[in-house]
């Protein structure tokens, strides 16, 4: 069995951002009365859309947060990104490796996602093939956002590879009937990150995106190995 498309998400994958995004989510929201730290907005919702995570935030305050929390947070957000957003290493000489499809499905916004792939010089890598949570009812860890993006592409579940650095993506990818790898090279990864995205379903877990292209080569063999003559 070959994969005829590969799925990345975005950040923590691609771009190198979950760390600083979620600083940055953290300043923002004790800012707004909502006491919370890097560690703790790691640890909830990495992965998930803002769209939940701040539905989840607005319940616990008994609240609706201000217009702007929005506005301060993009402003933010783009700031520091644009200072300090790098790609993940190897990932151009990587995604040049490849010879299936690509796509990205992202829990972050439209915008955001152009805009983090513009600033890394990887846009012209995946457009138009963008997929973003905002498209799909449920965010990850529900399995909408993958099979919408599979839909989106022409191909079949079974034939898709998914490549998620948050529990949240890697058990979305195995809700959608794909095979997931996990990655831990980010800056927000510890050691504790891989034995998590095995436990949570990943097939294997790398740190370096030069040895994606060998795995997927594995897992392909293996798979053909295992069909019944």
């Amino acid at each position: 069995m070959k994969f005829d498309l590969v799925i990345f998400d975005c950040d923590g994958v691609l771009v190198d951002s979950e760390a600083l995004a979620c600083v940055v989510h953290a300043d923002v929201l004790t800012a707004h009365g909502y006491a919370i730290t890097p560690e703790q907005v790691h640890e909830r919702f990495l992965g998930r859309s803002s769209r939940e995570a701040r539905r989840e935030v607005e319940t616990e305050l008994g609240r609706a947060l201000p217009d702007a929390y929005t506005v301060q947070l993009k402003t933010t957000i783009d700031r520091v990104f644009g200072e300090h957003l790098t790609p993940v290493p190897h990932i151009a000489e990587t995604l040049a490796r490849l010879t299936q499809r690509i796509c990205v499905a992202s829990s972050g916004t439209p915008t955001r996602i152009v805009s983090s792939l513009t600033t890394t010089g990887l846009i012209d890598r995946f457009a138009p093939n963008l997929f973003s949570a905002g498209q799909v009812e449920h965010g990850k860890p529900a399995p909408d956002l993958f099979l919408f993006a599979a839909a989106q592409m022409g191909v079949a579940p079974l034939r898709c590879l998914v490549i998620e650095d948050s529990l949240a993506g890697v058990t979305a990818a195995r809700a959608a009937g794909m095979a997931v790898l996990g990655f831990h090279g980010g800056a927000h990864c510890s050691p504790a990150t891989a034995p998590a995205l095995k436990a949570a379903g990943a097939t294997a877990t790398f740190d370096d995106m030069r040895e994606l292209p060998q795995m997927i080569a594995q897992l392909e063999a293996a798979a053909e190995a295992a069909i019944p003559e």
